[in-house]
C-alpha cells in the first residue's frame, strides 16, 4: 500500500483518482478548497501549511488542482498566477521536502495554444510533444510556466516529475454555440474521440502510470488523449473532408450515424498523438472511437463506468455559462 496526496481532490479527475486508488487499496489524502468525500485537508495549494499537511508521508504527489479555461471570465490573471504557477511551487516544494517518490503534474493541450490551429488553407496539424507551445490565454500561459517548475524541480531538486498534457475529458457541452447548435452533444463527444478526447479512465490510468514511471523517467512530458486512427498522412484530406477520411478507415460508420441522425465532423483542424505516452508511461488507453461507438450502440452512453459514477460537477459555486451550470451524473 502507497500513500497519495491528491490535490484537486472534490474535482472530476480528482475523485476519479481517489475512487480508483482506495479501490486498490491505497491510503488517500484529499486537498482541495472544497469539501468533499475525498478532501482530507480543506485549503488552497497556496497555502504551505495546508499542503504540508496533505503531504505529510506522501509516497505519491498527484497534482490535479487548478483554474481552468471555464475560470477565464470569472477569475482574474493573477489569480491564475496564483492557483496554477505558485500553487504548484509549493506543492512541487514540498513534495521535495517530504522524499515523495514522484510529483504527476495534471497540464492541458491548452498549452499548446495557437499551435493546435493551422493557417487557413493549410492542414490538419499534429499535435504531440515536439508542437511548440504559442500562447493563447492566461490558463496556458500559467500551465506552461507551471510545466516548467515541474522540470526545474526535477533537475534541480532531484524530484522525479511527469508532465501530463490531457486532451479534454469534462462532461459539459461544448461551450461553442455553433458547435452545440449543429451537433447533439453525444455525437460530438463521440465524434472528438477521433482526434482530441479521452475518457475519465484513461486518463486516471495515465496517472497512475506516471506515478509508477516517474522514479526512472525523471522528468516527462506528454500528451495524453485517446489513441487516433489517423496518420500524419491523412492531415491535408482531414483539412478539407475528414468524413471522407473516416469513412474509409470505418467502412459502414456513415450509414450507422445517418440512422441515429448524426453527423461526422465535415473537417478537422488537429489530431493529438499519444505515441510516446503509450510508449514511456507502459500505458494502454482502453476507451477510443470504435470504442465508444459500441459503447453507445449497447448502452447509449459513451462513458466508461467511472466516468458516469463521476457525472459532472460544473466548474464555479454559481452557475455562471455552458461550462459552469452543475448537474447530476
Amino acid at each position: 500500500m502507497a500513500i497519495f496526496c491528491i490535490t484537486g481532490s472534490a474535482g472530476h479527475l480528482g475523485e476519479a483518482l481517489a475512487r480508483t486508488l482506495r479501490e486498490q487499496g491505497h491510503h488517500v489524502v484529499g486537498l482541495d478548497v472544497v469539501a468533499s468525500p475525498f478532501t482530507g485537508v480543506v485549503g488552497a495549494v497556496g497555502d504551505r501549511d495546508a499542503v504540508r499537511r496533505a503531504l505529510d508521508g506522501a509516497d505519491h504527489v498527484l497534482h490535479t488542482a487548478t483554474l481552468h479555461k471555464p475560470h477565464v471570465g470569472s477569475h482574474s490573471r493573477q489569480d491564475f498566477v496564483d492557483t496554477n504557477v505558485t500553487g504548484t511551487l509549493t506543492v512541487l516544494e514540498a513534495a521535495a521536502e517530504v522524499g515523495a517518490r514522484s510529483v504527476v503534474f495534471t497540464s492541458s493541450t491548452s498549452a499548446f495554444g495557437r499551435s493546435l490551429t493551422p493557417e487557413p488553407g493549410r492542414p490538419a496539424v499534429w499535435i504531440d510533444e515536439t508542437t511548440p507551445s504559442t500562447v493563447r490565454n492566461i490558463y496556458g500561459a500559467t500551465k506552461v510556466a507551471a510545466e516548467d517548475l515541474c522540470e526545474l524541480a526535477a533537475r534541480d531538486l532531484g524530484l522525479p516529475v511527469v508532465v501530463l498534457r490531457t486532451a479534454r475529458f469534462f462532461p459539459e457541452p461544448d461551450d461553442r454555440d455553433d458547435v452545440r447548435a449543429a451537433f447533439d452533444d453525444v455525437n460530438l463527444k463521440v465524434n472528438e474521440f477521433l482526434h482530441r478526447r479521452i475518457d475519465l479512465a484513461d486518463v486516471v490510468g495515465a496517472h497512475l502510470c506516471a506515478a509508477a514511471r516517474a522514479p526512472e523517467l525523471g522528468f516527462g512530458r506528454y500528451v495524453i488523449s485517446a489513441t487516433t486512427p489517423f496518420t500524419p498522412d491523412d492531415l491535408p484530406e482531414l483539412a478539407v473532408d475528414a468524413a471522407a477520411v473516416i469513412n474509409r478507415i470505418y467502412p459502414g460508420i456513415g450509414d450507422d450515424y445517418a440512422r441515429r441522425g448524426w453527423r461526422l465532423p465535415p473537417t478537422l483542424d488537429r489530431v493529438y498523438s499519444n505515441a510516446l505516452a503509450r510508449r514511456d508511461l507502459h500505458w494502454t488507453p482502453r476507451y477510443d472511437f470504435p470504442t465508444v461507438v459500441d459503447l453507445v450502440r449497447s448502452a447509449g452512453d459513451p462513458r466508461s463506468p467511472l466516468a458516469r459514477t463521476v457525472g459532472a460537477k460544473g466548474y464555479h459555486a454559481e452557475p455562471t455559462g455552458i461550462y459552469t451550470g452543475r448537474r447530476d451524473p
